[in-house]
């Protein structure tokens, strides 16, 4: 998968080569997302910008963690064949100001955080989703808890055993 990575505001770090991991992890774990064709944005920016394209795209008034937003439906994109030109999957949005103080309440690093939130764009992008069910919301969890585990970190959801 191709990423156009852009970081505005966000501290010093290694933020592309953690994206890059961590939509690798999402790819092992949701083989629909293993196409070369496939291109995604991700976006690191402030709760300002968050907020401004949540308010303008999903008619909710404030920022969030991560927004998603998908250019391709689940049926295409499984239907996607290897050999073409690059396909648009979508863009996702990460929220400097939100994704610092939710890691320091969960007592990580913001880099796990974000690793968390770039898998859980992604896969939104795929088509999974957590909101309709209770049996989605687990199977998106599963993929997440998964995908994260290949990156060396721990479940972000609790224990499950």
């Amino acid at each position: 998968m191709q990423l156009d990575i852009d970081i505005m505001g966000w501290p010093a770090g290694e933020w592309e080569a953690l994206a890059q991991r961590a939509v690798g992890a999402a790819a092992s774990v949701a083989a629909e997302l293993s196409n070369d064709r496939l291109c995604v944005s991700v976006l690191f920016t402030s709760d300002e910008e968050v907020h401004a394209l949540n308010r303008e795209w999903r008619d909710r008034d404030k920022p969030t963690n991560v927004l998603s937003f998908p250019m391709m439906e689940r049926d295409e994109l499984l239907e996607l064949i290897p050999d073409g030109p690059p396909a648009m999957l979508g863009d996702i949005a990460l929220a400097r100001e939100t994704c610092a103080r939710e890691s320091e309440e969960k007592g990580i690093g913001l880099e796990q955080h974000a690793a968390h939130l770039i898998v859980h764009g992604i896969l939104h992008l795929a088509g999974h989703d957590h909101v309709h069910s209770d049996e989605e919301a687990e199977a998106m969890e599963a993929l997440e808890i998964t995908a994260l585990a290949r990156l060396g970190l721990s479940d972000p959801y609790g224990d499950r055993t």
